[in-house]
């Protein structure tokens, strides 16, 4: 939307970087997710045992729709986990499924960096939904041009917050969820390098997510600069 020749300085890095890591992501869940785990244990059964073992028993696990909708909700309180990963015993499912009660192990002890992201949650999903509503307003009405690209930019400052925020907790459930499974004995020395791998993929994606809120921000920045002048 509104490129321009100096965008292009943005938006390349970011476009090779996103696809990477899309390909990155596939290639390795696709390798992961024919790689059985020796304990013969499912992404349920996983999970179940480290909520349990994290005194997380009020918390249930859930078998969603769709490929990897993986997620926790830590609204309802409940780990959900598309049906691969629920039914499946895979280095990938399991390392999903632990990942997934990663989360809801740092809400339990008020991680604060999750806390943070639910706050904003509903702030940033309105601000980016206001957007693209804001600066199509202000190319229709030129005189409330900058003030439209003025709100946008603090809409879009904030997606790149939200992303940052990201990170820190998707990477730390991650941690916390290649410990689980070496504490309990549910993964081999060498099946950890594998579920470690799956992990490390899924988490380039956020990488990648911030690096495109961030030329969101800069390509309207330089917009509201070039229209200084």
């Amino acid at each position: 939307m509104f490129y321009g020749p100096t965008d292009f300085m943005f938006f390349i890095p970011a476009l090779i970087i996103t696809i990477w890591s899309q390909w990155k992501l596939r290639s390795t869940y696709g390798k992961y997710s024919q790689i059985e785990a020796k304990s013969g244990l499912t992404g349920a059964d996983v999970a179940r045992q480290i909520l349990d073992g994290e005194g997380l028993d009020s918390v249930p696990v859930e078998e969603v729709e769709g490929h990897l909708t993986d997620h926790y909700d830590p609204r309802t309180r409940k780990v959900a986990l598309s049906s691969d990963i629920y039914h499946g015993t895979s280095l990938a499912a399991l390392g999903v499924a632990a990942h997934e009660t990663g989360h809801a192990i740092q809400h339990k002890h008020a991680y604060a960096p999750l806390h943070i992201r639910m706050a904003i949650v509903p702030l940033t999903n309105f601000a980016s939904g206001m957007a693209p509503l804001l600066l199509l307003g202000g190319f229709i009405i030129p005189t409330a041009f900058k003030f439209c690209l003025d709100l946008a930019i603090l809409a879009f400052t904030l997606c790149v917050l939200f992303q940052v925020i990201t990170l820190p907790v998707e990477y730390d459930a991650s941690r916390r969820a290649k410990a689980r499974l070496a504490g309990m004995g549910v993964v081999t020395e060498r099946e950890a390098f594998g579920v470690s791998k799956v992990l490390n993929a899924a988490a380039l994606t956020y990488v990648a997510g911030l690096l495109v809120a961030v030329l969101d921000l800069l390509r309207f920045v330089a917009l509201r600069n070039s229209s200084d002048d």
